[in-house]
């Protein structure tokens, strides 16, 4: 996409006073082109902008916009998750007892069984455009963020949800009928309640809400409905036609914000098609300057271009965090997969994977000032469920961080904020921003820190945990709680510490540094079996396939295990990840995919990560890019063949390609440590580093040619070429740019 963005950055934006569009729009060999409107709402054209989206396809004979917004959600509370035994006191004892059930029945059933607290879906606007006949193409121009629809008699749709407010625009032209958008509500009330799995998704009516209210006039319809407790939301369209020309806006409003879709959507209008795209457009343009890579894979590069995109869309710095599926809520009559909640066994992490190298640090300070405003949430939980001071977070909850329970194992995980403390630690060291330090990352990781301090206990001389798990090894079963500490428990445990004591030492609070230091070597080894790989805990070795590769977090994403270590640490990595393809992917998911492509490429195989990355994208993903957890050719990649749609393989597969092209998790600068050996012509454009610098090289005609680099902060850089065993070191000032080829 690297030559389609130069351009597109280098061109003004043009727009005219006729009557008909006159939009500027940059084509991009990514962009998606179909030759029809999707058939379902999963395969739709995603358009979004963090708070409000849609999803562009056909039901029938209709045009269809499902409409979406991130707070608009079910939050009532689950009577469980309170009285005596809402205590990890007494799921210990329970475990120590062997009598597992209680628990089961007190914390995983209600989450099965509930329909709510859940994510909610909007409602849809939908067109009759039968008499226009079959859609002759239909494009997503990744680099307008604008979807366009033409049919064969000459009518065009162009669609887009503004980048910076709650709206979204349709424009019909050449449009021969009266043709005009109908509100359709999602269905909240009626008999014969079908499904209730949370997997496939249960049926709304389930939540058991009055049917909610529409009202219409010449030009307008406003949906109101009233959701569990005092929480309502509102959806409004309105429009006006001129001509062969039918121009509308749209929104979708909740009573968590004080602005009304009516006003909205009137306002969009009122300011006109060109205006609001010009204004969508500013932020665009500035998000596809952020970076930008070009590789030879044609594979690799669409789904890069398109994952890229939907985090464009999918977060902003003071939106919402990403949850399992962000703006686009299934249109299907039923609740979203798993609720559609806030899964922090790994979803949201890896959601958040492409934030750093891709030089997109403000689009994920959404994920920590949620995570920060958060902390009072969390600290009640942590004294109520935990008795311990210091902060724990679930790894399972709603949208104001409450926990929703469900396999505890890992959804009340005592461990589980140490990873969301990563990216606190992530944030500060690629951005080195010394307030962020002391004002946030510092503390966060220093209350985190705090709790596993008072969580763990000293057992023979090193300190562990008195029941460990990990996700989601052995399900929700009384096996699943191992007596021995697990290597993701250690993992995360052992990387807190170090965080905290580095960050502590960066704040000049030597004290403070020495102690998490100190708690950091009471942690035990890594737990390894005969053939030096990573076990899940001692006594049982990765022997059976499995999707979480909780056991590997020691290599990526921590990296406590660090190929550039030498033979020692590559004896690990190598065995550990041989093991996995040696047992095989019979229960790997789209997203085992990416994160196994991001393993390879931390171990500089980059024919092996390609070929992985390679696999998610063609097998795990619909054809609008969006992944869907199972095998979808059906070819034995895995066992697995639904299709529940998640976000976090394609944001984990976007960080894969980066983990490819630009490594520093060290602190050193390596450049092109993981490409496959026929990758002769390959370049980026300003990724980031730990340490604030901008980096841009290239490989032409297998060699290099270009490196260039921007000190954002200034301070030495360690920097290694490819093929090269060598690391340089130039101290840089503050703003400098140097090339160093």
């Amino acid at each position: 996409m690297k030559k389609s963005i130069s351009l597109f950055i280098g061109i003004m934006l043009l727009t005219g006073c006729q009557t008909k569009t006159n939009l500027l729009t940059t084509e991009s060999k990514s962009d998606l082109k179909f030759s029809r409107l999707a058939l379902s709402w999963d395969e739709g054209i995603p358009l979004g902008n963090g708070t409000v989206g849609a999803l562009v396809w056909q039901r029938d004979s209709m045009l269809r916009l499902s409409l979406d917004r991130t707070d608009l959600w079910d939050l009532r509370s689950i009577d469980s998750l309170s009285g005596p035994n809402y205590k990890y006191t007494w799921v210990q004892s329970q475990v120590a007892k062997k009598d597992y059930l209680p628990v089961q029945k007190k914390f995983d059933w209600p989450y099965d069984q509930l329909p709510a607290p859940s994510k909610i879906p909007g409602a849809a606007l939908e067109f009759p455009v039968a008499s226009l006949g079959d859609s002759a193409a239909v494009r997503l121009y990744l680099n307008n963020a604008l979807c366009k629809v033409s049919w064969p008699n000459g009518t065009i749709l162009k669609t887009f949800v503004h980048a910076t407010k709650p709206v979204g625009w349709f424009v019909f032209e050449n449009l021969p009928t009266g043709i005009h958008p109908m509100m359709v509500i999602p269905r909240y009330k009626g008999e014969n309640v079908s499904s209730t799995d949370p997997v496939t998704g249960q049926d709304l009516r389930r939540l058991g809400y009055e049917q909610g209210t529409v009202n219409a006039d010449e030009h307008s319809i406003v949906y109101h409905q009233k959701g569990d407790g005092d929480f309502y939301y509102n959806v409004a369209v309105t429009w006006k036609k001129e001509g062969n020309r039918l121009s509308g806006t749209w929104s979708v409003t909740s009573s968590m914000e004080n602005n009304n879709a009516i006003d909205e959507a009137k306002e969009a209008l009122s300011r006109g098609f060109e205006k609001d795209y010009n204004d969508h457009m500013r932020f665009w343009k500035n998000y596809w300057a952020q970076s930008s890579i070009s590789i030879p894979d044609s594979v690799l590069q669409r789904q890069y271009d398109n994952e890229m995109y939907k985090f464009g869309s999918a977060t902003r710095e003071t939106s919402s965090p990403i949850s399992l599926q962000a703006v686009w809520t299934a249109d299907n009559g039923k609740l979203p997969p798993w609720k559609g909640d806030y899964h922090h066994d790994l979803n949201t992490q890896l959601s958040y994977w492409p934030t750093y190298t891709g030089n997109h640090l403000a689009e994920g300070l959404g994920y920590i000032n949620t995570l920060w405003n958060q902390q009072n949430i969390y600290r009640a939980y942590t004294e109520q469920y935990f008795e311990k001071g210091g902060l724990a977070i679930p790894g399972v909850c709603t949208l104001t961080g409450e926990p929703m329970a469900g396999w505890i194992q890992y959804s009340l995980s005592p461990t589980v904020s140490a990873w969301l403390a990563q990216h606190f630690y992530l944030h500060y060291k690629y951005s080195m921003d010394s307030q962020f330090l002391q004002e946030k990352a510092y503390p966060f990781v220093k209350n985190v820190a705090t709790f596993l301090e008072q969580i763990t206990i000293m057992k023979n001389g090193k300190r562990t945990l008195e029941i460990s798990s990990s996700p989601e090894i052995f399900d929700n079963s009384l096996q699943a709680w191992f007596k021995t500490i697990t290597n993701y428990d250690l993992s995360l445990i052992t990387f807190a510490f170090k965080a905290a004591s580095e960050l502590a030492s960066e704040m000049n609070l030597p004290e403070e540094s020495a102690h998490w230091k100190e708690l950091q070597n009471q942690m035990p080894e890594l737990d390894l079996d005969t053939d030096g790989s990573l076990t899940f805990a001692n006594g049982f070795p990765y022997n059976e396939s499995h999707r979480h590769f909780s056991h590997a977090m020691a290599i990526h994403p921590l990296g406590l295990i660090n190929w550039n270590n030498g033979e020692k640490s590559q004896k690990i990595i190598k065995s550990t990840l041989d093991r996995m393809e040696k047992i095989g992917p019979e229960w790997w998911c789209g997203y085992s995919y990416s994160w196994f492509g991001n393993m390879k490429a931390r171990m500089k195989d980059g024919n092996g990560a390609a070929k992985y990355l390679r696999l998610f994208a063609e097998c795990f993903c619909l054809p609008n890019t969006f992944h869907v957890n199972g095998d979808q050719t059906k070819s034995g990649k895995s066992n697995f063949q639904y299709r529940p749609f998640t976000l976090e393989g394609n944001f984990a597969f976007a960080a894969g390609i980066q983990e490819m092209l630009l490594q520093s998790f060290d602190g050193v600068v390596r450049i092109f440590p993981a490409i496959p050996s026929d990758w002769k012509n390959v370049s980026f454009n300003k990724l980031r580093t730990i340490g604030a610098f901008l980096i841009s090289a290239e490989i032409k005609n297998g060699k290099l040619n270009k490196v260039s680099v921007i000190s954002e902060k200034g301070g030495n850089l360690k920097i290694q070429l490819p093929g090269s065993d060598e690391i340089k070191e130039y101290m840089m000032k503050p703003g400098e740019i140097r090339d160093i080829i």
